[in-house]
């Protein structure tokens, strides 16, 4: 996963889909539950350096993972934009290098790059940052939302084209409110009653 500055969708999707493993928007269910779960989030996202076992993550790496997505809660959980940007750079701040970079058609473009032997929480957090950076500058801070789910905590970065997106997870947390919804609507309709024929007596 490269954390290009002008490229902020992947790294807001990560920040997104980081804060939405917390056990408050599970109902009590992290998401990191293991070192098996991490290793298949960090897979996911392309986040690795190199190919990642068991053997080389161990408890404080999933240990500093959990402390980071709460930090990146606080960041999306902010409004002001002033706020959003000194909060999203102190993640990266001491995790990356800036460098100059050219894409296919030649034109170049700034990265932030990992540093050697970067841990996985330290590369989680540039790339979550320069996406939550890339984000706020793209679209504004009325981009960074809650759950419009009445049974969901989770938070999100829009950054859909047409900016209507509602939920933190579309296919579960949507689902879920239409699902609800459909409910409330029957409750209120008036119970068929069926008619039962009385037995003739014989």
């Amino acid at each position: 996963m490269q954390a290009l500055l002008e490229d902020y969708v992947p790294g807001a999707g990560l920040a997104t889909d980081l804060v939405n493993t917390a056990p408050s928007v599970w109902h009590g269910e992290d998401q990191l539950t293991d070192l098996d779960a991490l290793l298949a989030f960090l897979t996911e996202h392309e986040v690795a350096e190199h190919d990642l076992t068991d053997d080389v993550l161990g408890e404080a790496d999933l240990d500093a993972v959990r402390s980071l997505r709460g930090r990146v809660r606080k960041v999306i959980d902010l409004r002001d934009p002033e706020d959003i940007a000194d909060a999203a750079a102190a993640l990266t701040s001491a995790t990356s290098v800036l460098t100059l970079v050219a894409d296919e058609a030649g034109r170049r473009a700034w990265q932030a790059v990992p540093r050697p032997k970067a841990s996985p929480a330290d590369r989680l957090a540039l790339f979550c940052g320069v996406g939550v950076l890339g984000a706020l500058r793209a679209l504004g801070p009325e981009r960074f939302r809650d759950c419009a789910s009445p049974t969901c905590t989770g938070a999100f970065i829009d950054t859909s084209r047409p900016g209507r997106r509602r939920y933190c997870m579309p296919d579960l947390c949507g689902n879920r409110a239409w699902v609800a919804a459909y409910r409330a609507r029957h409750r209120l309709e008036p119970e068929e009653v069926d008619e039962v024929e009385e037995p003739e007596d014989g």
